[in-house]
């Protein structure tokens, strides 16, 4: 009989269609490693996911619950077997907690996916099914602490804006509250009015997050830095004679109700917010430098947020003009930041130049209370290094203890911060701004203050910051 030779092109086919498979089946491993870690809760928590709608049918909703077990949404099942989502304290989670009529927005939509799902044991499982009556959803317990966000809400009146409070070290939030807000109970009856009303209200605007504002002389934390980076060890030979107007060829830049600072230097000018000098040091520096490190500080790119936000905007090229350079080195110009964003870059000022993710969530449970699922705390990455972050923090404690941020000044602890008084419109009051953290030598609390035509950051937003400072770090 005779023999058939192997043929050695035909097995080498065979190796290369086997390596062809196990490199399909690699690659899908990849991917699905990829979607679980990183997409799938996008998925999950699409309106349009059908699996979503279909738990619905079997779950009640479960609780949004502040860090101390306070609910902050539940659902309210009547005789009749209705389902009414209840929020017991109205306005005052409205925008960090969202609402679940009309769309869902805010941690309602962020955690939809928890709260219909049940891990009731599985003997109550099998009776509901038996009887047909929904399990009960599991409840998400926040990082939202409720005296902290009655606090910021208290302290921020009737007056438009935003506060937030995050623990630096950890990105957890603590509060945050926007205003106008909105009665997240009533929010289908008056959606009309909520959609269509005053634009100038905009009550379902989370500004905390989606307001863009000019960031004012908060900006000048970013152009101290760069200024540093270009001149290190050396910045404090910088010098100014303020005489409340800076005049540069035909331009005229003038500080704050034309106050008068005299003779300072780097440190001085950056504690009383001198629009003079940081005009006048803005035309010494690195256009491209100044950009690459706004960008690098989260300018023009994705935020590290888990809820909708806003990418925060900065425009100057190298190619700008003198006037553009002047007014975008104090904050002004065409640059645009959220509260979050400054917030967040305080927070890395905070914990020595590494930004921790914000996050709001800190463990899912069951109706039973045992936890199902735990969240961490986990870095974006390094902003700065620990130097840069040290010095920024020298001068941060001045500002409070001899320049603009005097109504934070207390034997209780030491602040650090920058205030800032943002112009956005001729003839109207400026926004006030204040972002810092306490204590200075070991911070444990981040926060941001926005009030819309507000005046004095110092003045009106300073005092607001203290309030929260006050509440979480005196016993």
């Amino acid at each position: 009989m005779k023999k058939t030779r192997p043929n050695p092109r035909a097995n080498k086919n065979i190796l290369w269609f086997a390596y062809g498979v196990v490199g399909v089946f690699a690659a899908m491993g990849l991917y699905m490693g990829v979607f679980l870690q990183f997409q799938s809760e996008d998925v999950i928590n699409n309106p349009y996911n059908a699996r979503i709608a279909g738990m619905a049918d079997r779950v009640v909703r479960g609780k949004l619950l502040a860090d101390d077990g306070t609910v902050i949404a539940e659902t309210v099942v009547g005789e009749d077997g209705k389902e009414t989502r209840s929020y017991p304290y109205g306005e005052l989670f409205a925008h960090v907690a969202g609402y679940s009529t009309m769309g869902k927005t805010g941690l309602e939509s962020l955690v939809n996916f928890h709260l219909l799902s049940s891990h009731v044991n599985l003997m109550e499982k099998i009776i509901d099914e038996l009887s047909g009556e929904k399990s009960t959803g599991d409840n998400v317990a926040t990082t939202l602490n409720l005296r902290l966000q009655q606090t910021a809400w208290d302290a921020l009146g009737d007056r438009r804006g935003a506060v937030i409070a995050m623990e630096p070290d950890t990105g957890k939030v603590l509060a945050m509250v926007s205003k106008p807000a909105f009665d997240p109970n009533t929010v289908e009856a008056e959606w009309d009015s909520l959609v269509n009303g005053d634009s100038k209200e905009a009550r379902l605007l989370n500004r905390a997050t989606q307001g863009l504002y000019p960031p004012g002389s908060t900006f000048k934390v970013i152009t101290a830095l760069e200024y540093m980076r270009e001149h290190p060890g050396a910045y404090d030979g910088f010098h100014f004679s303020c005489d409340g107007i800076y005049e540069y060829e035909n331009i005229r830049i003038q500080c704050y109700h034309k106050t008068a600072h005299g003779e300072e230097d780097f440190a001085a000018s950056f504690a009383n917010s001198c629009n003079g000098a940081f005009a006048s040091l803005g035309l010494e520096l690195d256009l491209d430098g100044l950009k690459g490190l706004s960008e690098q500080l989260l300018f023009n790119r994705d935020q590290p947020l888990s809820i909708p936000y806003k990418q925060s905007v900065y425009q100057m090229e190298a190619d700008a003009e003198d006037w553009e350079i002047m007014q975008t080195a104090m904050g002004q110009g065409s640059t645009l930041m959220t509260p979050m964003h400054n917030l967040m870059v305080m927070a890395a000022i905070a914990n020595d130049g590494i930004l921790m993710k914000p996050y709001f969530v800190d463990h899912v449970e069951n109706p039973g209370g045992q936890t199902v699922k735990k969240f961490k705390p986990e870095a974006y990455g390094e902003l700065m290094v620990a130097n840069e972050a040290a010095a920024l923090k020298e001068l941060l404690v001045r500002v409070v203890n001899e320049g603009t941020g005097s109504s934070l000044r207390t034997d209780a602890y030491q602040a650090a911060g920058k205030t800032g008084s943002a112009e956005f419109e001729t003839g109207k009051e400026t926004h006030a701004w204040f972002v810092g953290y306490a204590p200075a030598e070991d911070p444990k609390l981040a926060v941001c203050v926005i009030v819309e035509e507000g005046g004095s950051g110092g003045r009106t937003a300073g005092p607001i910051a203290k309030k929260l400072f006050d509440a979480y770090l005196i016993p």
